[in-house]
């Protein structure tokens, strides 16, 4: 078991919402950040003992003059950048403000905003950011090796600093991480050209059939060694559909032989213990798509487990039989 070392834990949160869905083929998405604050994102983390500030919604200029050459094979690229522009800067600003940042997509396209402002504060603290891509895909496409052209699918290429979206941010500064600070954890479906893209950078991933074998704590346990070794810091960039389907309905690239209840909550748990979290993402919520809120009620759980909500502190359901 993992000492619990949370003692340099930030005690205050800033919740961001970044409504993108253009980012996927599937619309939808732009709905996810009120379906977690109505889902109870907010109060939950308040109750955890921590000073929660929603800063609501990002919004972002569109009559800013973008002059750069529009790469190949990338749908919606110039809202896209936008959104990335805004949100790495505001991203970087949060992070100066020594709070944990919490974004809430809308789709894995704004990762490349929100991790790049979190690792520019990084870089000038002088200390490597980790992220952990907890996700059914590696997003590890470029304009070269896509096939959809969806932007969503390119975020860890770009973060990790690979060639074909260049201008995307523009005269804001590029802060990409080293390939061996990417994580990529629960992956089940990957492009063939995308997997030998990541075997030429020797990415990690941890696919489902590893978890299979090994399970979750051993794997996770690697991850948090890794990063305290090197002194570093964790982003988490949790996609909904790294769970399994039939836990989290409600997202539009479902790939069945997900995570499942426990073993989510096991990771979370244990990124809790280890005091290495710094900000988040919560992608690819669609409620459009989901069931009654279910996948939302679960992501919102799976927070709570982040930050240090215990699997005895749950209330029982009200249509629990027996108690």
């Amino acid at each position: 078991m993992i000492d619990a070392d949370t003692s340099d834990m930030p005690k205050q949160i800033a919740v961001l919402g970044t409504p993108i869905e253009i980012g996927a083929s599937q619309r939808g998405t732009l709905m996810g950040p009120a379906a977690l604050r109505t889902a109870g994102l907010v109060t939950l983390l308040g109750g955890l003992g921590f000073e929660v500030r929603d800063h609501g919604d990002l919004r972002i200029d569109a009559v800013t003059e973008l002059d750069d050459a529009v790469p190949e094979n990338t749908k919606h690229y110039r809202e896209i950048q936008r959104w990335i522009r805004t949100l790495s800067a505001q991203a970087y600003q949060l992070a100066r403000t020594g709070v944990i940042p919490i974004f809430l997509g809308g789709d894995h396209s704004l990762s490349m905003g929100s991790v790049n402002g979190i690792a520019r504060h990084c870089r000038e603290q002088n200390r490597e950011l980790f992220v952990l891509w907890l996700d059914a895909h590696t997003d590890y496409n470029t304009p070269a090796t896509t096939i959809t052209g969806n932007m969503h699918g390119m975020s860890a290429a770009f973060l990790c600093g690979e060639p074909g979206l260049d201008g995307l941010l523009g005269q804001e500064p590029r802060a990409s991480i080293d390939p061996d600070q990417l994580e990529c954890f629960g992956a089940r479906s990957i492009d063939r050209l995308e997997m030998d893209l990541l075997r030429e950078r020797r990415i990690s991933v941890a696919d489902m059939r590893q978890i299979d074998e090994f399970g979750v704590g051993v794997l996770i346990r690697r991850v948090i060694d890794k990063v305290k070794a090197r002194g570093g810091v964790l982003h988490v960039s949790f996609d909904v559909d790294f769970l399994d389907p039939g836990l989290a309905p409600g997202v539009g690239t479902t790939v069945p032989g997900g995570a499942t209840y426990r073993e989510a909550h096991l990771i979370m748990e244990l990124l809790h213990d280890s005091g290495l979290v710094r900000s988040v993402d919560i992608v690819e919520l669609n409620p459009f798509l989901d069931e009654r809120g279910r996948t939302a009620r679960t992501a919102v759980e799976l927070i709570g487990s982040l930050f240090g909500q215990q699997i005895t502190d749950r209330p029982t359901p009200t249509n629990a039989i027996g108690r």
